[in-house]
């Protein structure tokens, strides 16, 4: 188990250091008057500071180094 927690927060913190962050489409209905439909898509972009991909990709090592050995 610790195994793949510490390779999963590498992983999400390596993607985290070189995409920092993600986006995605929000959908807002403004108008909508019988069949008639007025949609608006906004982008929304989540920045994910390069402290947290840092640390979590340190803390994943970690637990990879120092993680319960059988």
């Amino acid at each position: 188990m610790n195994k793949w927690l510490g390779l999963a927060l590498v992983a999400l913190g390596v993607l985290a250091l070189v995409y920092r962050g993600f986006t995605y489409t929000g959908e807002r209905h403004n108008i909508s008057a019988g069949p008639i439909k007025v949609q608006v898509d906004e982008r929304e972009r989540v920045n994910i500071p390069v402290w947290a991909g840092a640390a979590a990709a340190g803390v994943g090592a970690l637990i990879l180094a120092f993680g319960k050995r059988k």
